[in-house]
């Protein structure tokens, strides 16, 4: 069973070489890399179209920066193959792991998604993501961070995987609906998992996928306005869009206090004011997001989730 690759590239063509490497070493895996730049002026498109690699790469070229959701949506609608690797360019694959997450995606009809396991670029010996968690207060938390690589060596069962090393399956894609191209960038595979547990579907970590991440390599930081602003705004439109009213209101004192520690928090590294226009954004277009409709049927899942929400919660105020 192969893959399609789908990478999206804006001025990472420092990263390339070991990207195309890495990737080299499944190829038997690989039915095709689609390579989606997003007006790359680094050299990035001439390095693709120059050299060699032993894989069948495509590449789309876009004249200017769409975001990382609509180029990943690009190549998903380009992609001919059932399994979607989502992958970051600052990343290197172990040998082997693309088969590891294509049995385990296999594995079940009801799965969604497969997380590779993150290891730091620089420092292999510490966690980067093994799959990103969700709470009442509506924060995201990259489990395992900074963690011993040796742990979390099971498979097991993640709130969402994240988009920098995830497979997807395309016909579910399909029935779901693709990354919200309005999110740009950031929370945009939450919103997805989230869509895909309101319709009954899981996601898993495969902890035999080792990927190593660069990280923040398109942004340049972990902290700076752009991700901030971004961040904020896509946090309110993730309520928005897929939390029904009931849940709303059960968990809007949660919801207060998480937007407001989160301005706090901002405020002290100096961010405060472009994390309260990423609220007011969010706020102020949210009619330009569709929400996720609600279905009888579905109610058991609801259920869940805030279930889930409830035990993150929990586990945050523990630490």
């Amino acid at each position: 069973m192969k893959v399609s690759v789908v990478t999206p590239n804006y001025n990472g063509e420092r990263f390339l070489k070991t990207f195309f490497e890495s990737l080299n070493n499944d190829r038997e895996c690989i039915g095709e890399v689609i390579i989606v730049d997003n007006g790359s002026n680094d050299g990035s498109k001439d390095y693709i179209n120059e050299n060699e690699f032993g894989l069948p790469i495509r590449l789309i070229e876009n004249l200017e920066n769409l975001g990382f959701a609509p180029a990943v949506n690009q190549g998903i609608l380009e992609a001919k193959h059932e399994y979607i690797l989502s992958l970051n360019n600052d990343t290197e694959m172990k040998k082997g792991s693309i088969k590891q997450m294509v049995d385990l995606i296999s594995s079940r009809e009801d799965v969604f998604s497969v997380q590779a396991k993150m290891l730091q670029f620089n420092n292999r010996q510490l966690i980067d993501d093994v799959g990103d968690e969700y709470n009442l207060l509506a924060w995201t938390k990259k489990t395992g961070e900074n963690h011993s690589c040796d742990e979390f060596s099971e498979i097991k069962e993640i709130f969402s995987s994240c988009a920098g090393a995830a497979l997807y399956k395309k016909s579910i894609l399909d029935e779901l609906g693709m990354f919200d191209e309005n999110f740009f960038a950031y929370m945009e595979d939450v919103d997805l998992a989230i869509r895909s547990k309101i319709n009954g579907y899981h996601n898993l970590l495969c902890p035999d996928a080792i990927v190593y991440h660069v990280g923040s390599a398109t942004s340049g930081s972990r902290y700076n306005e752009f991700k901030v602003r971004l961040a904020a705004r896509n946090n309110v439109w993730v309520v928005y869009k897929n939390i029904p009213i009931p849940l709303k209101i059960i968990n809007f004192i949660f919801l207060f206090f998480g937007f407001l520690i989160k301005y706090i928090f901002f405020l002290r590294k100096g961010f405060g004011s472009v994390y309260l226009s990423g609220i007011r954004e969010g706020l102020s277009a949210r009619d330009k997001i569709t929400k996720t409709k609600f279905k009888s049927k579905n109610t058991i899942n609801y259920l869940k989730i805030e279930y889930r929400l409830i035990v993150n919660t929990i586990k945050f105020l523990k630490r």
